[in-house]
């Protein structure tokens, strides 16, 4: 099962830095996210795919989970979201001051031949 997460996590690391290398700043947008989507999998399966129970005190079980992994991964989940949703508030004035999603009209390198 690890071997199929970390696939998955490298099609997504795939995917992210194709969007992020185009021109459009949404695509940018979406990249950044599905990248930061691939690392949360990544953690959790470099965590190791375990079942188990909860450690909690008083449950006795042969084995238990690592919760660790989880409460980085929530924390890099909301993270994510704030950078998400500056990056989209970003976008949004680029667009507004502009006209253009498109960073290479954006760039503003008029040349005066």
């Amino acid at each position: 099962m690890e071997i199929l997460m970390s696939v998955a996590a490298g099609i997504l690391f795939m995917g992210g830095t194709y969007l992020v290398l185009s021109k459009n700043i949404i695509r940018i947008i979406i990249g950044t996210s599905v990248i930061s989507h691939g690392a949360h999998i990544l953690l959790l399966t470099m965590a190791g795919l375990k079942t188990g129970a909860p450690p909690l005190l008083g449950l006795e079980a042969s084995s238990y989970t690592d919760p660790l992994p989880q409460a980085l991964i929530l924390t890099a989940i909301v993270i994510s979201f704030g950078v998400t949703s500056f990056f989209i508030v970003l976008g949004y004035r680029a667009y507004k001051e502009n006209g253009t999603d498109n960073t290479e009209n954006m760039r503003g390198t008029d040349s005066y031949d």
